[in-house]
């Protein structure tokens, strides 16, 4: 090989691998500093975007997560409300249970009792104005939307063949038994609505069993309803528009408010027969007096129902309608401000069915709210296997073995002292030239 001074050839190519040496070791060097081989779409385009993807989809399904453990707490907050307010109605039905008592002194007993009902129902106000981040959740404005409904009562009870001009000495129970209700026997009809509680005079004709048909039970009483008795398998419409059947789909006895929403409920329906001495039959009592509320009253409302987003993807979400649980909505108070009463023996014995419906309405509420709380149970279980399995895959893509990139990094340390030390030799190299000159 020719001696030149111009181009030192070993010396460039030398300088070459120097700098490829010296680039493959940066390389190594962020993959071990970062933990990650692909550190930009450089070292793998394809991969690189894929990860990305990936990336985007954890962050979204860890946030999905923790919105739904935040609307679990919103619920758990209503549900704590709503479990005050069961407690509180099973505590006013114990005292109404008691004030019906005659061995109470109606002067002094019952209006004691009737002052802790009074405290009691209105702490069931202060349950239903609890709050969660500012927002008001079980006082009617964070319901679903709906058309307003009518309280509905039916009596599954009686024979499914019965009617409105059934005469009372007709009836039979759902077995087709007779219920022995005789023409000389009284009926005794009770409703409540908006805390106003109503009863029948029993010493009136009209109220003699007689010749009279089913339809009597509502006569003269029947401002707060509708066409006073139907039957049917379809009690009518709930609040979301969908209809309502009995239990069994068999035809079933159906009386209906007048007028719907809250203002115009029935709270209450109690129907009892006495012989001619003032003694309940027991067993036409039972029968008639079973009348079940299937359709709660509530207010026509707009859709402000709280919408909890759960997943990663748009519209992937659970909508909770949340009713109104004060007491003028639980039938305890009207809207004039008179609420259940228990200063004499028959408005307590009244104020026992009408706590049962109250009742009722709390725990389909309860209900309602522990079964979201169930599945969010089930979606944070998912959303969470999810974003883990999508973190493992991510993982595989990018994520660096660290063993291999630490035998790669010290291949390329020596590589790279190896070129230097070689570049210096090619640069001496040239010298031998000045041999010649001398």
């Amino acid at each position: 090989m020719a001696m030149v001074v111009k181009n030192n050839l070993d010396a460039n190519s030398t300088l070459n691998k120097l700098n490829k040496n010296s680039k493959d070791l940066s390389k190594s060097l962020k993959k071990v500093s970062s933990g990650m081989k692909i550190n930009s779409a450089a070292d793998g385009a394809s991969e690189y975007s894929i990860s990305e993807r990936m990336r985007v989809r954890i962050r979204s399904l860890d946030q999905a997560n923790q919105n739904t453990q935040n609307g679990n707490s919103m619920l758990k907050t209503a549900e704590g409300a709503i479990n005050s307010t069961v407690e509180i109605l099973k505590t006013l039905k114990e005292k109404a249970i008691n004030a019906a008592n005659d061995t109470n002194n109606s002067e002094t007993d019952r209006q004691t009792i009737q002052k802790e009902i009074d405290q009691l129902v209105d702490q069931i106000d202060d349950n239903a104005n609890v709050t969660y981040n500012g927002k008001y959740l079980l006082d009617g404005t964070k319901n679903s939307a709906g058309s307003a409904t009518k309280s509905t009562y039916i009596n599954m009870s009686l024979a499914t063949d019965t009617t409105a001009s059934t005469a009372l000495t007709d009836l039979k129970d759902r077995a087709g038994h007779h219920l022995e209700i005789q023409s000389t026997d009284r009926l005794f009809t009770t409703y409540v609505t908006g805390g106003d509680g109503v009863t029948m005079i029993p010493d009136q004709p009209l109220f003699l069993v007689a010749d009279k048909s089913i339809s009597v039970m509502l006569s003269n009483i029947d401002e707060p309803f509708s066409d006073p008795i139907s039957v049917g398998s379809i009690a009518g419409t709930s609040h979301g528009g969908s209809n309502v059947s009995t239990p069994d789909g068999e035809n079933a006895v159906i009386i209906s408010a007048r007028d719907p929403g809250i203002a115009g409920q029935i709270s209450s329906l109690t129907v009892r027969i006495t012989d001619s001495e003032g003694n309940i039959k027991t067993r036409a009592t039972q029968a008639l007096n079973n009348f079940i509320e299937v359709i709660h009253p509530e207010d026509a409302s707009e859709d402000n129902a709280i919408t909890f987003h759960t997943g990663e993807k748009s519209n992937q979400s659970i909508k909770v309608g949340l009713k109104d649980m004060r007491s003028q909505a639980l039938g305890l108070r009207n809207n004039k401000g008179s609420q259940v009463s228990v200063e004499t023996r028959g408005m307590a014995n009244i104020s026992v069915n009408l706590l049962d419906n109250a009742l009722s309405r709390a725990l389909d509420m309860q209900t309602t709210l522990g079964a979201i709380q169930a599945r969010f149970d089930y979606t944070s279980s998912n959303l969470t296997v999810s974003s883990e399995n999508t973190s493992a895959s991510e993982s595989t893509i990018r994520d660096a073995d660290m063993a291999k990139e630490m035998t790669e990094y010290t291949k390329n340390n020596v590589l790279l002292q190896a070129s230097q030390s070689m570049l210096a030799q090619a640069n001496q190299n040239s010298s031998a030239v000045l041999s010649l000159l001398q």
